[in-house]
């Protein structure tokens, strides 16, 4: 990417937008479009097509998503499939339409089966069942990374695909039910903490598995992908790294500096058993992480600290 070229960071409000916005302007890139959900309705067709008619991006960066953790999944399985299919649709196609020059589209590691080889390589995409608690999540975002495949098949596009692990870090959401499970500790063992809580219940059994990458490596990776790497088959991005849900909580209780007990709801679901992103081929291709996941809850919990008011959403 040339460094005036104009680039669109669609979702520059969320966690990963935001970030990969930081990234491009400390790498110096100087021409960034941005528009809010109130500017522009990434599932409204006509003003899909009117943005990218009049602005007409050389790149386009697709980190618009409605996204949201097992409970929110779990109530809203129509809108969540409905609304990230139209928005990624709109979007890649209207870009196509434009003249785009590339396109990376930003996807979920729940692509990927339940019961995935571990770790999960690229190439075991759609070879088995997903996971029923985010399966219309997932649908939908397999959806868009074909269509980029498909693009670029039968119209010599240049559209690539990112599967980033479980993402944490600046401008997350800590809403009590609908956020993922990391900034949910954090606010949980906030509160118990500000609180006096003598004990603080978790879901599951925290046997799971899980692999954690802090949203400022994922929009490093973002954009040295975008510069070094084209093909059809998703990229995944990840640390290689993973803990179970028990050892999380301890990890974050002892950041926050919460020292009551922790209680387990087995009645609640655990969701997928293990994640493990398979970061092969992104380390062949020349990238690695660099925070490790201690460092990065703690960068997360100061800026939960300075954003009171994000705890509400």
């Amino acid at each position: 990417m040339e460094k005036n070229a104009k680039i669109y960071v669609a979702g520059h409000k969320g966690m990963v937008g935001s970030a990969i916005v930081r990234a491009l302007k400390e790498q110096g890139y100087t021409n960034i479009v941005t528009q809010s959900h109130a500017e522009l309705d990434l599932t409204r067709q006509a003003d899909v097509e009117a943005f990218f008619q009049k602005e007409k991006p050389e790149y386009v960066f697709l980190a618009a998503a409605k996204v949201g953790g097992i409970i929110a999944n779990s109530e809203a399985l129509a809108d969540f499939m409905y609304e990230n299919m139209i928005l990624e649709m709109n979007a890649i196609h209207s870009a196509w339409k434009n003249g785009c020059k590339k396109l990376m589209f930003l996807g979920s590691s729940c692509i990927y089966p339940r019961m995935a080889p571990q770790p999960m390589p690229e190439s075991c995409l759609l070879t088995s069942e997903l996971e029923k608690t985010n399966e219309a999540y997932a649908l939908a975002k397999i959806s868009g990374l074909k269509y980029c495949e498909y693009l670029n098949r039968q119209h010599g596009t240049d559209y690539i695909s990112v599967m980033p692990t479980n993402l944490y870090g600046k401008n997350d959401n800590y809403h009590p039910t609908h956020s993922h499970v990391l900034p949910a500790l954090i606010r949980r063992f906030h509160e118990a903490k500000v609180s006096g809580a003598k004990s603080v219940t978790c879901w599951g059994d925290g046997s799971p598995l899980r692999e954690f990458l802090y949203v400022d490596d994922l929009a490093d990776a973002c954009v040295y992908l975008m510069n070094n790497y084209s093909g059809n088959e998703t990229v995944n991005v990840g640390t290689g790294k993973e803990l179970t849900i028990k050892e999380l909580t301890e990890l974050v209780a002892e950041v926050i500096g919460y020292t009551g007990e922790i209680l387990w709801d087995t009645d609640k679901p655990n969701g997928t058993p293990r994640k493990l992103l398979d970061v092969s081929k992104l380390e062949s291709l020349g990238w690695k992480y660099k925070t490790e996941l201690k460092d990065g809850i703690k960068l997360t919990y100061q800026d939960f600290l300075n954003n009171p008011m994000r705890a509400e959403r």
